[in-house]
């Protein structure tokens, strides 16, 4: 990503977040290429999303990190055994998420 988000934008997609199930689920195979497309697809359906780790849960800061950075997305943060991921559409007019920006 071109940039890194603000405290204040990473605290509003937290808030945005609050009410998301997860989508994507990390089980014992970790982050298989068949996850990596699974996750590609759902952060451009939903651009906001939450990951469950099932498995791998000691490492679940530095995988939702490379998650991300392989994913082109930014790690929101990461609480208990959920990681939050937002990447923005690349298409303005399909943009379903807001924050602010200054």
């Amino acid at each position: 990503m071109d940039h890194d988000l603000k405290g204040y934008q990473r605290a509003e997609l937290f808030r945005q977040a609050h009410h998301l199930a997860p989508v994507v689920t990390v089980g014992k195979e970790g982050t298989s290429e068949a996850l990596m497309e699974h996750l590609d697809r759902e952060l451009m359906n939903h651009e906001l999303i939450k990951i469950k780790f099932t498995d791998f849960k000691a490492n679940r800061h530095g995988m939702a990190a490379q998650m991300a950075a392989r994913s082109g997305a930014y790690l929101v943060g990461v609480i208990g055994h959920i990681a939050i991921l937002y990447r923005m559409h690349p298409e303005p007019g399909k943009r379903r998420v807001h924050y602010p920006e200054k």
